[in-house]
């Protein structure tokens, strides 16, 4: 069995996370705490493979706990879990060879691709054979591909809350095609708001575009959520 530690100061996210990583088989959680300096106690005297981490805590902060990880040469896995939205914790944190950074409020589905993410990290490194180029180039992307996403999110000054109430809406409707002004509508955002976040959401391949000529008037551009994702 895989150990994981769980290192959260929200009680309610703790139980949470939990629930989350027992949904997955071969995974056990061994330890859950509330702050950095329990944790740094518990993983000095035990082997662990994964930890689940926030950054805000009391005592040790989960970049301190981080640093200390890194300093002592543990071989530990970690998932970044956290608030924190912007650069500097970010790149902090990439520094510091995290696996995956997530921002709160997810939904399972990415916790879930993070896990994933680890396990197939994990089973490579313990397939014991030479690796060939492409594997390596995998190994890698696998660990860039979730921070590309994010370092376009913080310097386009998005908020992370907009994107998860626009994508929602749209994954609710994900095989139509829908205008800014339908969003807009339902979203209570403005259209000039909306277009700023399709922007986005286009560049990074969640969604397409279209553009509709038979409205009578002026050409209307519609949006609809890429099958592949989401």
């Amino acid at each position: 069995m895989i150990k994981v530690v769980i290192v959260e100061d929200d009680l309610m996210v703790a139980a949470i996370n939990k629930q989350y990583i027992q949904k997955t088989p071969g995974l056990d959680v061994v330890a859950t705490f509330h702050n950095g300096k329990d944790a740094w106690d518990f993983l000095r005297n035990t082997e662990v493979q994964l930890l689940i981490l926030d950054l805000y805590m009391p005592n040790i902060s989960g970049l301190e706990l981080l640093r200390k990880i890194r300093e002592a040469e543990y071989q530990i896995d970690v998932i970044m879990v956290t608030a924190a939205n912007d650069v500097e914790s970010l790149e902090t944190a990439l520094h510091l060879g995290i696996l995956d950074y997530l921002v709160k409020p997810f939904k399972y589905e990415r916790f879930s691709k993070a896990i994933d993410k680890y396990l197939l990290k994990n089973k490579m490194m313990e397939s014991g054979i030479n690796f060939k180029q492409e594997d390596i180039d995998e190994l890698i992307n696998l660990r860039q591909e979730s921070f590309v996403d994010k370092q376009m999110e913080l310097s386009k000054g998005l908020q992370d809350k907009t994107i998860y109430l626009i994508r929602g809406y749209m994954n609710d409707r994900k095989n139509e095609f829908l205008t800014s002004e339908e969003i807009s509508a339902h979203t209570g955002l403005s259209k000039v708001t909306v277009r700023r976040y399709m922007n986005y959401f286009i560049e990074s391949n969640e969604v397409i575009s279209d553009v509709d000529y038979k409205t009578g008037g002026r050409p209307s551009i519609k949006y609809k959520m890429q099958d592949k994702r989401f």
